[in-house]
Order: structure tokens, then C-alpha cells, then sequence
């Protein structure tokens, strides 16, 4: 059986799922033209996703719409999508047989299809409802398929302490409930200032350093409506912070999908996790695996190099040290 690889893109509402699916589709349709190159097919299983900037191979609206849910059962928007995923899950076959026909029609000559799945951004199906585990296990177990979970959440978190660590336990609860490799992205990071300056150092949100600092801001428990309501809760919020600290599984990288050098780090993050750099050739060519295992690792190692483009390019924390 042919070995396929692929992602599951996860994240929350407007975390940028579907800018990100188009970016790595037109990224490889641009810039690889070799004969083992990827070829990039994205399959949509968002039944509210109607106008997508990407060619879709596979479309769960061709299945099942929100909207006819929402006329004909008198479900909101919420409860239909809901609704939507649970019977993608109940006729799997429909995506199955989909699936294996996109595989096969790719000829010996040609490298295996490389499927980016673009989910929906409701959160609750990645953090505890089950249908979307149960469909991964099935096409895990249908289909000779390495997959890895990549989980987009928007920059903007990082301008608000108590945003970020409800962003840090949702990235985990995905990742333990998932049960996949995964991959967590700072998305928009071009954006990431655009509330105001943060707080720390970029690299402090993405190798998630020391969050009793975040403890020790001024601003963490600060509630301008309601200052008692937030001070009770200041343990619980330390315990919040404790188990993430404790799990030590959580951090994330930076993309800006209008930088072709960011969607290569991050493309090669997610190779090495679904082990696309080690199976994916089709002839043994020791050179083509010996670069492409180099390129996948990488020479930026130092914690201050994954992140220096970033700091000088999008923040202002290097211009105000210098002022000081």
C-alpha cells in the first residue's frame, strides 16, 4: 500500500486554517517542479467553508452544508456544524473511497499525494468532542496514512497574558485528546503587535519559558470591571499555569504565510514530525534523502536564531533595549 502523507489543520475561529492550507498549496505549486516534488491536494471538511482561495480536491459540501442543516433541521449555526462533522463520521465511506481514488490515480512515475485537511474552527471538536478523534482513527486504519495535527492560533494572544495561557491549555488539550504529532503555529505573527507591545520577548511565547513571570505581572489579574472577581481567582490561575508548566509539551512556532522562508521552517518542523523526511522518496536516492534530511533539520539551532528575523522585523523589544 502506497504510504501517504498529510495534515490535519486545526485551530480556533479565524486563526488563519484556510489562508494557511492556500499558502502551502500555492507555496509547493510555485516553487517545486522536480519530479518529487509534493502534490498538494487539500480536502475541506468545514461544511460553512463555501468560497475557498484554494483548489479543493475533496469537499464535504458536495455531502452536507450548514445552511441545508440549518433550514431543515432548525439547528443554529453552531449546533448544524456540529451536526455536519457528526455525519461525515457516520458515512465515512464517502470520504474514504474519495481518498483512495485520489491515491490512485497517481501513477508509479509520479511521488504519493501529500493531503492537507482543512477543518472547521469550532474548538470544542479538538478539545473533547469525539467525532473528529474517531475519523482520523478510521482513515489512520482504512488508509496507509502518517499524519500530523497542526494547530494555528492567532498572534494576538500573545498581546494579553491571561489570553495566552487559555491559548496554551487549549493547544494542549488538542494535543492530548488528538493523539497525534502535532505541531502548534504562532499564525499572523506579522500582525503580532498590532494591539500594542508585548509584554516579553518574542521567544518567551514560543519556547513558553518561565510562566510564573506571567503570575508576576501587573496586568495578569487586572479586571477593569471586575477587579475582586478576578484577584479569586489568582491560585486557580497559578494552577492553570503549573499544569502546563508540568506537562512541559506545549510551544509554537512563528509563520507568516507572506514569507516564503517562515512556511519553509515550518513546513520542515512538520516533516519531521510526520516523518515525511524519512519515507517519502520513492527511489532510494542517498543524495536527495541526504539534503532533504539536512534542510528538514536545519542550521538555525541556537533558540536566538529560530526567532531573530522575527524580533527584528516585527517587534520593537530590540529598539527599546537599545533606548535603555
Amino acid at each position: 500500500m502506497t504510504v501517504v502523507f498529510g495534515q490535519i489543520v486545526v485551530g480556533p475561529p479565524g486563526s488563519g486554517k484556510t489562508t494557511y492550507c492556500a499558502a502551502i498549496q500555492d507555496y509547493f505549486n510555485k516553487c517545486i517542479t522536480d519530479s518529487s516534488s509534493r502534490h498538494i491536494y487539500i480536502v475541506n471538511l468545514d461544511a460553512a467553508n463555501v468560497d475557498m482561495p484554494y483548489e479543493c480536491a475533496i469537499d464535504l459540501v458536495d455531502l452536507i452544508t450548514v445552511d441545508d442543516v440549518c433550514d431543515n433541521l432548525n439547528l443554529g449555526p453552531n449546533g448544524s456544524l456540529m451536526y455536519c462533522i457528526e455525519y461525515i463520521e457516520n458515512n465515512i465511506d464517502w470520504l474514504l473511497k474519495r481518498l483512495q481514488l485520489l491515491i490512485n490515480k497517481h501513477s508509479s512515475i509520479l511521488s504519493p499525494p501529500y493531503i492537507l485537511f482543512d477543518c472547521p474552527g469550532q474548538i470544542e471538536l479538538y478539545t473533547h468532542h469525539g467525532s473528529i478523534h474517531r475519523i482520523i482513527e478510521k482513515l489512520l486504519k482504512n488508509l496507509d496514512l502518517r499524519l500530523c495535527c497542526v494547530n494555528l492560533i492567532d498572534s494576538y494572544y500573545c498581546s494579553n497574558s491571561s489570553n495566552f495561557i487559555s491559548a496554551l491549555l487549549t493547544s494542549l488539550s488538542m494535543m492530548l485528546h488528538l493523539e497525534l504529532p502535532h505541531v502548534n503555529i504562532l499564525s499572523k505573527i506579522d500582525l503580532i503587535e498590532r494591539f500594542g507591545t508585548l509584554e516579553y520577548n518574542i521567544d518567551f511565547y514560543t519556547e513558553i519559558l518561565d510562566l510564573s513571570y506571567l503570575m508576576k505581572n501587573k496586568n495578569f489579574n487586572k479586571d477593569k470591571f471586575q477587579p475582586k472577581f478576578a484577584k479569586k481567582y489568582r491560585k486557580f490561575n497559578k494552577a492553570l499555569c503549573d499544569i502546563i508548566q508540568d506537562y512541559s509539551l506545549v510551544s509554537y512556532i512563528p509563520l507568516n504565510v507572506q514569507d516564503r522562508l517562515s512556511i519553509e521552517k515550518v513546513n520542515n518542523t512538520i516533516d519531521k514530525a510526520n516523518g515525511f523526511i524519512f519515507g517519502h522518496l520513492k527511489n532510494d536516492d542517498l543524495s536527495q534523502r541526504t539534503n532533504l534530511m539536512s534542510n528538514a533539520y536545519g542550521v538555525e539551532q541556537f533558540e536566538y536564531g529560530k526567532t531573530a528575523k522575527i524580533r527584528e522585523n516585527y517587534t520593537f523589544a530590540d529598539n527599546e533595549e537599545l533606548e535603555d
